[in-house]
């Protein structure tokens, strides 16, 4: 099993920022990509931002320019900067692991979350 931990979201003014960190523990054999994906009240769950294990990043229009994604492959961990942020922006994000364990499998963890709300 791995467990992903999100942490760093809060209140803050439009055109604020803030950094997200989402740390991966427990049997970690291979993370291969992590996402990002936010929900917001009464709307479906939507991809953010998604970084491969080689680096390489991909956005959803609506964050391209404002939101960074990036990883630090050895603490398992991995950040998305939020800038000049929107009252659009508010809700809870969440990361996904695919990962591969010894055996080849490939599983999809999440997190529990981390509400950001921008105040107008």
């Amino acid at each position: 099993q791995v467990q992903l931990v999100e942490s760093g979201g809060g209140l803050v003014q439009a055109g604020g920022s803030l950094r997200l960190s989402c740390v991966a523990s427990g049997r970690i054999f291979r993370i291969n990509t992590m996402a990002w994906y936010r929900q917001a009240p009464g709307k479906q769950r939507e991809l953010v931002a998604e970084i491969y294990s080689g680096g390489s990043t991909n956005y959803a229009d609506s964050v391209k320019g404002r939101f960074t994604a990036s990883r630090d492959n050895d603490k398992n961990t991995v950040y998305l900067q939020l800038n000049s942020l929107k009252p659009e922006d508010t809700a809870v994000y969440s990361c996904k692991a695919d990962h591969t364990n010894r055996f080849g499998g490939r599983d999809d963890y999440w997190g529990q979350g981390t509400q950001v709300t921008v105040s107008s």
